[in-house]
């Protein structure tokens, strides 16, 4: 196959941890081509979408762990899948990006994961379509309704819709007198969009990342635990990964939302799950690939490459 990849500059990755490095590195090793494209390399001329790519090599050390060819224009057509692998913001570039990538999938490319779907799917939004699993919430941008939906919970985390990472997180509870300055702060004085969400004391044996691949769970999750001086178990802000093989719940999960994801288009994605709760669906750039692998000697982007081949 011909494919393209899009993501944040590949020299600031950490290979080591990098889902999208492991992709290349499956992909390469069954032989096929890679481009690297920069999101900023995204154009359409004529109606035509196009991008400036790069042919790109890697090998699996911690430097010195790439290289690419001098930069040249191709249309988006000539490739046979094109994988959108930017991280979040989740802002209007990034729909712009889709908005490119939705007309070379209407020539026929395979694009992952689907462009209106990543559109649609917002990662935090996304699991009101599954209440039956989710923890007690609310979603608003004023601050009054979450201030009383904060009241009725006691003991939450106030987060962005469109943050990634730990970014912004807040664990509070009705009684904190920083609620309001909290409120003011992650709405940006009631003009962004806020989830207010019941804090799962479980976190403290972590926040499970669930990796799906057309929909089918890999068995084992990451458990990301938080630090002794933090309430987050996200890796980025200290959080330790251990392996652990899903539960019985969590496979109960995945079989209500493995579907929809693929009915959808979502090809890769990464469930979050706290005790018995869905947290988040997570479709822009789910990670823990490399993690997950090391641990059980696994090859989920292996995996996910041998799909994408059966697809087209």
């Amino acid at each position: 196959m011909k494919i393209a990849i899009i993501m944040d500059p590949i020299e600031s990755i950490n290979p080591k941890k990098d889902s999208t490095f492991a992709m290349i590195l499956a992909a390469q090793k069954r032989s096929h081509q890679i481009s690297y494209i920069k999101p900023e390399g995204l154009y359409t001329s004529g109606g035509q979408p196009a991008a400036m790519c790069q042919s790109v090599k890697v090998v699996d050390q911690s430097q010195n762990y790439y290289t690419l060819s001098s930069s040249e224009s191709k249309l988006l057509k000539d490739f046979d899948c094109i994988a959108m692998r930017k991280d979040p913001p989740f802002d209007m570039e990034y729909i712009m990006d889709t908005y490119i990538l939705e007309l070379a999938e209407k020539q026929g490319v395979l694009v992952f994961n689907k462009p209106q779907a990543l559109r649609d799917a917002n990662e935090k939004f996304f699991t009101e379509f599954f209440t039956e699993f989710t923890p007690p919430n609310r979603i608003s941008r004023n601050p009054e309704l979450l201030r009383q939906a904060v009241h009725d919970l006691d003991e939450v985390i106030i987060k962005p819709m469109d943050g990634m990472g730990g970014q912004s997180i807040f664990k509070t509870s009705k009684n904190d007198k920083n609620l309001n300055v909290i409120l003011e702060t992650v709405t940006k004085n009631g003009t962004q969009t806020t989830i207010v969400q019941k804090f799962i004391p479980e976190i403290s044996e972590g926040d499970k990342r669930i990796l799906l691949i057309n929909g089918e769970p890999v068995p084992y999750a990451l458990a990301r635990v938080p630090s002794d001086h933090d309430f987050r178990g996200n890796l980025a802000k200290g959080g330790t990964g251990h392996g652990v093989a899903l539960s019985h719940r969590d496979f109960v999960i995945c079989e209500a939302v493995g579907p929809v994801l693929k009915s959808m288009g979502i090809v890769f994605a990464g469930i979050d799950v706290i005790g018995d709760y869905l947290t988040e669906i997570n479709v822009t750039s789910p990670t823990c690939i490399r993690e997950l692998d090391q641990i059980y000697g696994l090859d989920i982007a292996g995996d996910l490459i041998e799909t994408l081949e059966s697809m087209l």
